[in-house]
């Protein structure tokens, strides 16, 4: 028998509607930590191999001399002492660990003496295919990224990310403090990534927003894979503060200080699913949204069984932010803050393909936030050949000046919730949807 993909898609859309019938997935599978890597006790200082800390000697060639015969020795850890320390595009090996310790700076070159410039954009630390990686250490690395940014929005440029880990397992970043990147601080992606470990770390670069020095697309931490852990972080940044694209299951990310940013996110890619993730016991203070799932038409996927609970949010733009029309073409339909039912109902209905966005199971619990000035409570917004379905709101306190949107969404239900602004508690803006509040339909 021929397979008929557009009858097979069909299908699956059926499928996923359908689910609005059946009681919400609670149970996500139990967590389990990611594996740590596995270092050797050798150690390998950076100045035994001609480094100088004089914040003006290039560097590369000695730390990438120390790394190699780590390597070659069959892993270690590699020391960055106490000073400051000029350094190009470097790259891991196996079961290795860059050490950099309290009171060392490791300095990316200046855009004007970095290789490739903003014609190639190399990453500084990168890895491909690895297994058993590191960075640790309370040193701090600077990507003296304020150069790059003020081109970034032309586009005409390419800039490096400082981090960027691809296909790799077992991986630990913790404690070290990560600022003024050009672009991205963390970007760790790749079908084969698994097992990564992010903890107590800083990040830091001026929101996007800045009057003086705005930083575009320096997304704190990117990690797309299986078995991930993102624990005791600090971040503030000029895009996403967390960030994952489609391929993502089993995601813990708990006790986290977020503040200027994008907030913690899902997508905008989605076409490989993301499933299983919990974000817990966070604190949000300024970021434009708190939490944000995005996708589109062309980029999107399965996003289910995805957990919010026990969130303090202040002043920030979007406490809860769930979308699938990321790249609407329309004005009318970007500008968020002012779409209304009227709007949402007139948006363009679209054939079901393979990239259809669907959204199902996610439960907000215990969040209490205070929205921005003249900002809206939140948005969950479906489309009309997608609706998102099955969203629970347990015990959800808002404060804000304009109401939560629910746009093509099926089977919401608000639970003990406070959603309170001008308009007056629990007053929602709704089209194509169905809604209960503590167990009454919404009409």
């Amino acid at each position: 028998m021929k397979f008929n993909q557009s009858i097979f898609v069909s299908l699956l859309a059926l499928f996923l509607l359908s689910s609005t019938h059946f009681s919400i997935v609670k149970a996500q599978s139990a967590y389990l930590p990611p594996t740590l890597p596995s270092i050797p006790a050798k150690t390998f200082n950076i100045n035994d191999y001609g480094a100088k800390s004089d914040d003006a000697t290039d560097n590369t060639k000695a730390i990438q001399s120390a790394i190699d015969a780590a390597v070659n020795a069959g892993g270690g850890k590699v020391v960055i002492p106490t000073g400051v320390y000029l350094c190009g595009p470097i790259q891991f090996g196996n079961n290795l660990e860059l050490h950099i310790e309290s009171g060392a700076i490791l300095k990316m070159l200046p855009i004007d003496k970095y290789p490739g410039g903003t014609n190639e954009g190399t990453s500084f630390i990168s890895a491909a295919d690895l297994h058993d990686i590191a960075i640790t250490g309370k040193g701090t690395i600077d990507g003296q990224g304020s150069p790059w940014w003020k081109d970034a929005k032309s586009g005409g440029i390419k800039r490096p990310r400082m981090i960027a880990f691809k296909d790799c397992e077992r991986i630990l970043i913790e404690q070290v403090k990560l600022m003024n990147s050009p672009m991205f601080h963390i970007a760790i992606g790749g079908g084969k990534t698994n097992n990564v470990t992010v903890s107590g770390v800083i990040v830091r670069a001026p929101s996007s927003k800045d009057p003086v020095n705005p930083s575009h697309n320096t997304d704190a931490c990117d990690v797309t894979g299986t078995k991930i852990l993102i624990k005791d972080c600090d971040i503030s940044v000029g895009d996403d503060d967390y960030t994952c694209g489609g391929g993502t299951s089993d995601v813990l990310i708990t006790h986290c200080t977020y503040g200027e940013g994008h907030g913690v996110s899902i997508g905008s890619y989605t076409s490989k699913g993301v499933k299983n993730i919990t974000v817990e016991n966070c604190t949000f203070t300024n970021t434009e949204s708190g939490i944000r799932i995005k996708t589109d038409r062309d980029r999107g996927g399965i996003v289910e069984n995805i957990t919010y609970r026990n969130l303090t949010m202040t002043n920030v733009g979007f406490p809860i932010l769930i979308y699938e029309s990321y790249q609407a073409k329309d004005k009318a339909f970007r500008n968020l803050e002012n779409v209304t039912p009227e709007i949402a109902a007139t948006y363009p209905s679209a054939a079901i393909t393979d990239k259809t966005p669907f959204y199902k199971n996610i439960t907000f619990q215990n969040i209490t936030a205070t929205a921005a000035s003249g900002r809206r409570a939140g948005l969950i917004w479906g489309l009309p050949e997608s609706a998102i379905n099955n969203v629970i709101l347990d015990n959800v306190n808002i404060t804000a000046d304009n109401p939560f949107g629910i746009f093509f969404a099926n089977n919401v239900q608000l639970k003990n919730c406070n959603i309170n602004t001008r308009f007056g508690k629990n007053k929602l803006a709704i089209t194509n949807s169905t809604v209960t509040i503590d167990g009454e339909k919404v009409k």
